[in-house]
């Protein structure tokens, strides 16, 4: 009996919830149709080895942004963003890094999606300074295009050719795009001309035939347009970025990826979530992968190839402008976010549990400088920061490999650690990013890594370009003939009066520190661009690039009664009040020898009265050092204190009386 009442009871239901969903929208605002075609897309979707038409490689593009510092890339990513219908809520979208909007720098890669005439561009923003050549060489290989950008004033410079190499390596054909044309120095035959020494780089870099036939656009990112032929002021319905979107379509080939083969991605990139854990972004190179997939982590060995993890994927993440989507299925030849893993880092690879071998790695260049970080063991230690022991320091590091791979860390002896990296702006910004977090560490100055073949010791040899007024050129000139650079070309920059444009290659040891010092000699004028160029013989030792130092001798407080007659031996590095400790640096000397001085010492008070007893002090402002000017100001028996809030220099060795008799052993 209540078999049938039910039935009854539960048909009359169901009728009228019909009719009534029927006849008009829930409360939610779904009407039936709706539910319909909600229905049909999901039963389409979930159908097993049937990818759907938004799986379809030939509707996508993937294209990367390659350029020297400087040159518009990031401003160029915010137009194009804008032009497809992002949303974006600054300038520089793209820079989402503290340490990136507060120096206007591009410091790690990024990847977003946009939507143009029923294609999807998987976009690829990098940096242009040398430090972080890495970020490029590692996600070139997931993109078949690039847009080269570079400055229709300057033309290609160090970091043109640096990123043009790593393009022209893997294949790619570049599209060529003058930017900052609106320039009033930049003329028809100007832009001839720098597309005529793009062709020549392209030529001397070993391009095909077919990559030799680039493209050429003409841009101003800044105003927001682009255009492919030659104009200043184009049309108002031209101005805007639709002719460079059309040109990537046109220009870039879709990734060549089989669907039906089993899934394949070589991780590129590697974020850390508190709630998903590892995000893992890579390209899928083949197959199909859904949410809740079994996969396997694995990765290269010198036997083969070995798995590290077997997981399921728990989310599919895709950027698309300035958001992230969940999506529910990816396929081939797409850059995508996956969550579920936690042991596959960058270089490793995520397949379907039936395959057994992973991907090639992405082979990167060798570091060129070496720092050791240690725990800080002055006497003011442990006052500002959080993390301060050898353990917490080598976690920390050894974190930083796993997303950064153009960073060794080597343990060394007693809690320090050797990091190797491009360049001290590189290993600036991951100390930058350790004082934030709250370490306290010491650090070394950087030593130049060099390399042994046919006995013969080799060094590091960077290319630098260096655009001065005329008035500095012979000041220029001879602090870098102290550092062993070789001049090769020199001539006068074409629509600038009064600027020389010098091309030279130097050793790295002799650039290390030089920046902070051309800014003083050009009086902020002066622009300065280098790149590794190879390694070569060793040029000898540098001359003398630096003064001596004032060192403490005292423990306490510093005085302004010291300090007033310190002045007149140097530059000071620190102002009244202060703590200081012996072997603390607390200025330069004005001589080349180091002076051992007393600047806790305080005046004496007397019951006679003296004619300078009340007498005004009056000190000069001291010169703060940032970080970067420390690292390059340091010599080696030296080192850098580094706390949340301070940076200060000290001797290795604190003792006065230790100190003198290692540097009589030296002399002997």
């Amino acid at each position: 009996m209540a078999g049938p009442l039910l039935r009854s009871l539960w048909s009359n239901t169901t009728r009228r919830s019909f009719s009534s969903l029927q006849s008009s929208p829930s409360k939610f605002g779904y009407s039936l149709s709706s539910f319909r075609a909600f229905s049909a897309a999901t039963a389409s979707t979930a159908a097993a080895g049937a990818p759907s038409s938004s799986l379809d490689p030939n509707r996508l593009r993937n294209v990367a942004v390659i350029a020297h510092v400087d040159h518009g890339k990031t401003t160029l990513m915010d137009r194009l963003l804008r032009q497809c219908g992002a949303d974006i809520p600054h300038e520089r979208a793209m820079d989402s890094i503290n340490l990136e909007r507060e120096r206007g720098i591009t410091i790690s890669s990024k990847v977003t999606s946009v939507f143009w005439k029923d294609n999807e561009l998987n976009m690829v923003d990098t940096p242009g300074h040398a430090d972080f050549g890495g970020e490029v060489e590692r996600v070139v290989g997931m993109v078949e295009g690039a847009i080269l950008v570079v400055d229709a004033g300057e033309g290609p410079l160090a970091q043109t050719k640096f990123v043009l190499a790593k393009a022209l390596k893997y294949g790619i054909r570049p599209i060529l795009l003058l930017n900052k044309v609106d320039r009033p120095s930049v003329t028809e035959e100007r832009c001839d001309e720098v597309e005529s020494l793009v062709f020549d780089l392209f030529a001397n870099l070993g391009a095909t035939e077919e990559q030799l036939e680039f493209p050429v656009l003409y841009a101003s990112a800044k105003e927001g347009w682009a255009s492919s032929t030659f104009t200043k002021e184009p049309p108002a319905d031209e101005r805007n970025m639709s002719q460079l979107l059309d040109a990537v379509v046109r220009h870039v080939q879709p990734p060549k990826a089989d669907l039906d083969e089993p899934f394949l991605m070589l991780v590129s990139m590697m974020e850390k979530d508190f709630y998903l854990g590892r995000i893992l972004t890579g390209r899928v190179s083949s197959g199909v992968v859904r949410v809740g997939d079994r996969v396997n982590g694995l990765r290269k060995t010198e036997s083969g190839s070995e798995k590290i993890e077997e997981a399921k994927v728990v989310k599919l993440m895709k950027k698309k402008g300035t958001t992230i989507v969940s999506i529910d299925a990816a396929g081939a030849g797409d850059i995508i976010c996956m969550a579920g893993l936690t042991a596959p880092s960058i270089g490793h690879t995520v397949a379907s549990a039936e395959v057994t071998t992973a991907l090639p790695t992405v082979e990167l260049d060798p570091p060129t400088i070496s720092m050791t970080f240690g725990v800080n063991d002055s006497p003011l230690a442990g006052r500002d920061g959080t993390h301060l022991t050898g353990g917490k320091i080598g976690d920390r590091l050894m974190a930083e490999t796993e997303t950064n791979l153009a960073i060794n860390v080597i343990p060394g002896m007693s809690e320090s650690f050797e990091v190797q990296g491009r360049g001290e702006l590189q290993l600036g910004i991951l100390i930058e990013n350790m004082r934030r977090e709250g370490f306290e560490l010491s650090v070394s100055p950087p030593k130049v890594m060099y390399i042994t073949e046919e006995k013969q010791r080799l060094e590091p040899i960077e290319e630098v370009t260096i655009e001065i007024n005329e008035e500095h050129v012979g000041l220029v000139m001879e602090a870098l003939s102290h550092r062993r650079a070789e001049v090769i070309d020199m001539g006068p920059v074409p629509g600038n009066d009064g600027r020389t444009r010098l091309s030279l290659t130097c050793p790295s040891r002799g650039l290390v520190g030089y920046r902070c010092v051309f800014s003083s000699d050009t009086r902020g004028t002066g622009f300065m661009h280098r790149a590794f160029l190879n390694y070569e013989k060793h040029r000898g030792p540098l001359g003398n690039v630096r003064k001596g130092v004032l060192v403490s001798m005292g423990f306490g407080t510093i005085t302004s009664h010291a300090l007033m007659g310190l002045e007149a031996r140097g530059i000071l590095f620190v102002a009244p009040g202060l703590d200081t400790y012996d072997g603390m640096i607390i200025g330069e000397h004005s001589r080349d020898t180091d002076l051992d001085v007393n600047p806790v010492r305080a005046k004496e008070l007397t019951n006679i009265r003296s004619a300078g007893k009340d007498e005004n002090v009056k000190l000069s402002p001291p010169r703060l050092m940032t970080l970067e000017e420390a690292i390059g100001y340091v010599a080696a028996d030296e080192l850098i204190e580094v706390t949340p809030k301070t940076i200060r220099l000290r001797k290795r060795c604190l003792d006065v009386n230790k100190r003198k008799s290692q540097s009589k052993r030296a002399k002997e």
